[in-house]
């Protein structure tokens, strides 16, 4: 018996949907049911179905009401050394673009993170730069020449994500002020506005904002939209977001209303 043009349609077009799906979370980080059966024009329960297989499969992990990328699961309980193997093309773009926000004889003060490591190498360029940061790997990644000066925060020490975190940093935090606070974030949403994973980094971060003149927050694709455990700052306390993607509509005009600069990095 012959298999039908039906037949075939129905083999074929939810494997393609399938794999259209995730890579679209994994570009995205996390998508509803609604924003997926928007995209694809099926159904919620035939998304829902798809999600169950997908997250059956080991492709994404399945969420109330939605799905969030495999990768994206790496912002949490993760080790440095994992995190900077993830998404490495495009923290690169970003690190390169926020480079060209910062003048020769700037402060600076930059967080944990794979993405601010990347962007203190890209600073390469620039001179007489003092810096300050929780961020244990970014000293040895800074080029000689480009720095006068490089002032470690004390607090807890986390040996998984080689940073200082705590209010220990800033007991003398109303004695500095820098040019720009240079941070990377577990997520960002109109909501939330700027989350992390711990708690105590969340507050480190906040502090590193108040003692900033602008900041300029450092976030690629899968951050957009996804929020994380412990609220840093609205959005209101952003100058640039930096990122490798457009985000989602709702937090592009979010982002308009509060006064920040968005800028794409270029490929």
């Amino acid at each position: 018996m012959g298999i039908s043009d039906a037949s075939i349609q129905q083999t074929v077009l939810p494997a393609k949907r399938h794999l259209e799906l995730v890579e679209l979370v994994r570009a995205r980080g996390q998508m509803t049911v609604n924003e997926l059966s928007t995209h694809f024009g099926v159904s919620g329960d035939t998304v829902r179905r798809d999600l169950d297989l997908l997250a059956s499969q080991g492709l994404l992990k399945r969420t109330h009401g939605g799905a969030v990328a495999m990768d994206n699961l790496v912002h949490q309980d993760s080790t440095f050394m994992q995190r900077m193997g993830t998404r490495v093309p495009a923290k690169k773009r970003i690190a390169r673009a926020a480079c060209q926000l910062i003048r020769d004889g700037e402060t600076l003060v930059l967080n944990g993170g794979s993405t601010t490591r990347l962007f203190a190498a890209e600073l390469c360029d620039r001179r007489n730069l003092t810096v300050v940061t929780n961020n244990l790997t970014v000293p040895s990644t800074l080029a000689a020449e480009c720095v006068r000066d490089v002032y470690i925060l004390g607090g807890q020490y986390k040996a998984d994500a080689q940073v200082t975190v705590g209010p220990v940093g800033f007991v003398s935090a109303g004695s500095i002020t820098v040019d720009s606070a240079v941070i990377g974030v577990g997520g960002i949403t109109v909501k939330e506005g700027l989350t992390t994973t711990v708690l105590e980094e969340a507050s480190t971060i906040s502090g590193m904002i108040n003692v900033a003149r602008r900041t300029i927050v450092l976030a690629d694709a899968s951050k957009l939209g996804h929020s994380s455990f412990a609220q840093i700052a609205p959005l209101q306390r952003i100058d640039t977001l930096v990122t490798d993607e457009e985000p989602p509509s709702d937090l592009v005009s979010a982002l308009k209303e509060a006064g920040v600069e968005l800028i794409i990095a270029p490929d």
